[in-house]
């Protein structure tokens, strides 16, 4: 029986697959190298930390609800130059989720508004936070279907309890006036307590037609405002452009 087979069952009762996958190389290692005992140890401890942190930041990313994919090594800076990349970059170390600010990302439709809000997420996830990304009107939707079965206040705890929240699309469609009061609950909840990215073809400016009562916008919007980063992108749209490569690429093909 080899070492590997002698060790699997007491290493699979202690939870350290990690240990399991990498045993086999790192005993050559060893062997090869003449590594200390303790040096072996700790490279084997390692290989599970990692086993256990993959694990853990791909769950964090599955509960998120976003495109894992969309992150700011996908994000083509270049096409919209005007986006201070160095900005973005300082915002990625998540400082501001600390010290719980928020991010204002708004610009017309396509500019890549969404992309940087879940790549901003990602990072945040990627140092261990809770995130949680979602339309604005999937969350008014789902509070509002919790008066029904009695589960409002636990669902609301829940946008308010995690690290950072992101809403897209606020403005896009018109919000019902018990929609405008979970909004703002959810703003004021997690005014400095929690980060909110939101993402909205309109400027902060005009989120006043969120709430059909004027205080309340008010309340809301100094709230959101308070401890914010403004990103506000133009240029071009990013699908029209996607569309029209696809077109030149097709006409190509054609005329091949």
């Amino acid at each position: 029986m080899t070492l590997q087979h002698h060790l699997e069952p007491k290493l699979k009762r202690l939870r350290l697959s990690g240990m399991l996958e990498t045993l086999e190389d790192r005993t050559g290692q060893a062997i090869s190298g003449k590594i200390a005992y303790t040096d072996f140890l700790e490279r084997l401890l390692e290989d599970e930390i990692e086993r256990r942190e993959q694990k853990q930041l791909a769950l964090r990313l599955r509960r998120a609800g976003f495109d894992p994919s969309k992150t700011l090594e996908t994000f083509d800076f270049s096409f919209n130059p005007g986006i201070n990349r160095q900005a973005i970059q300082e915002l990625a170390t998540c400082g501001f989720i600390t010290r719980k600010e928020n991010v204002l990302i708004y610009g017309q439709t396509g500019v890549g508004k969404s992309h940087l809000a879940i790549a901003l997420g990602h990072s945040a996830c990627r140092k261990g936070m809770d995130v949680l990304f979602l339309n604005v009107h999937q969350m008014l939707a789902h509070l509002n279907s919790g008066r029904a079965d009695g589960s409002y206040q636990k669902r609301l705890a829940g946008y308010l309890r995690i690290d950072l929240l992101i809403l897209d699309d606020l403005g896009l469609r018109p919000i019902s006036p018990a929609g405008a009061e979970d909004l703002y609950e959810v703003i004021r909840g997690r005014y400095e307590q929690g980060s909110i990215v939101v993402t909205s073809n309109r400027s902060p400016e005009e989120w006043t037609v969120c709430f059909p009562d004027p205080l309340m916008a008010n309340a809301a919007l100094d709230r959101i405002n308070h401890h914010a980063h403004h990103v506000e992108i133009t240029g071009s749209s990013y699908r029209a452009h996607g569309k029209r490569k696809q077109e030149l690429i097709r006409v190509g093909g054609q005329q091949r």
